[in-house]
């Protein structure tokens, strides 16, 4: 599957366009099932630990993740997601993106976030995250609204750097 990046200008201006809620009543259940089982392999294949519905193409707000913690890794298929509070701590961390092939930088966002929205199924969920989950939530939130991560760092690299050097 082809993640869409922003060495194609016309890819570059899709991922800067804000998505459109998800409509349930336009899809099937098995037709959901088929798209989050669509987007998983393509996070999984290029190496993601999220992926959001613009960055292969669909002008939906929904993304996947699955991202490593002590307790193993939980899979995330997050429909019509918003951030309805965010922590006063922020942190400073190393961000790289697939549709950013190569590119990594340093971005400040808050430590932890409650995050609203709906699952698979059109029930709604609330979680609240904290550390990486919650960074690559809002991470993938800012795909959904048009933003990318080079948009929020002044310091763009070609690889991820130790910062003590």
């Amino acid at each position: 599957m082809k993640i869409l990046t922003i060495s194609n200008k016309s890819e570059e201006k899709f991922l800067k366009q804000k998505t459109v809620d998800f409509d349930f009543s336009k899809f099937s259940k098995k037709e959901i099932y088929d798209l989050v089982t669509k987007m998983k392999k393509a996070m999984i294949e290029n190496n993601g630990i999220g992926l959001s519905a613009n960055q292969i193409g669909l002008n939906y707000r929904v993304f996947v993740a699955k991202v490593p913690s002590e307790n193993g890794s939980k899979f995330y298929a997050i429909f019509n997601p918003k951030i309805i509070k965010t922590s006063k701590e922020e942190i400073d961390f190393e961000e790289g993106c697939l549709s950013v092939p190569k590119k990594y930088g340093l971005v400040r966002r808050p430590y932890s976030i409650t995050l609203e929205g709906r699952d698979k199924n059109n029930h709604p969920i609330k979680i609240k995250a904290w550390g990486l989950l919650a960074r690559v939530f809002e991470h993938e939130v800012d795909h959904l609204d048009g933003k990318l991560f080079i948009d929020r760092t002044k310091n763009i690299r070609d690889s991820v750097t130790d910062e003590k050097k």
